[in-house]
């Protein structure tokens, strides 16, 4: 496991790396951003901008979504993997947030798991990316990264993840932080063909070193 000076280390070169790291879904308000992150389960990025252009023009709020039948909606998001799934859920969140929150979307996280289709993973982005709030949200990337760089243990859950970076990076770098490590996994580290050969980390990674004397030998 690496000590602070080597996190600090690891914070620092990634912000350098990704000094603009943002939320890439395209979104205009906490109500476009909660429909955006629910339909990126287990689908990119790009494919759902693809999507929610149309989508927000059509749709601007919850009484919007239940306007139509569930089969309009599904055919509105078909190219989006799991899209049944996903029109049921916006429907149901919509119908939450119209009956409790009179339409707006909650800042607990909480109270956002507590929605349909929305879980902690979501519920951390919509705290971070919407309200400012600081969180630190779970995904692939961060997950892989993590425990590539050794922050993480291998075996450990995504909820043990999270709550071993809560307490090893600043509570103040936490939302930034989210982002690089996103953009850090998904431009540099990625899943299949990491680019340690040129990774300004590999001195501190065992899963890169690992990699490169495996690529000698």
């Amino acid at each position: 496991m690496l000590n602070n000076t080597q996190i600090r280390e690891i914070l620092d070169t990634m912000r350098d790396m990704f000094p603009d790291a943002e939320c890439e879904l395209n979104h205009k308000n906490p109500f476009e951003l909660v429909i955006a992150v629910l339909l990126s389960a287990q689908c990119t990025d790009v494919l759902v901008n693809k999507v929610t252009p149309s989508l927000f023009e059509k749709y601007k709020t919850p009484e919007d979504y239940l306007a139509v039948d569930l089969e309009e909606l599904q055919l509105d998001i078909r190219s989006i993997g799991l899209y049944r799934n996903k029109a049921k859920n916006i429907q149901k969140l919509c119908a939450i947030l119209i009956d409790k929150y009179n339409g707006e979307v909650p800042q607990t996280r909480e109270e956002l798991v507590e929605l349909p289709g929305v879980g902690r993973k979501t519920a951390n982005v919509v705290l971070s990316v919407a309200f400012n709030i600081p969180a630190i949200a779970i995904d692939t990337h961060l997950e892989r990264v993590s425990k590539r760089l050794g922050i993480c243990r291998w075996k450990d859950s995504v909820l043990e993840v999270e709550n071993t970076l809560m307490r090893r990076i600043p509570k103040e770098e936490w939302s930034d932080t989210h982002h690089r490590m996103i953009f850090f996994g998904r431009y540099h580290c990625k899943a299949r063909n990491p680019n340690c050969p040129e990774c300004p980390l590999l001195s501190l990674c065992r899963e890169g070193k690992k990699r490169m004397k495996k690529a000698i030998s």
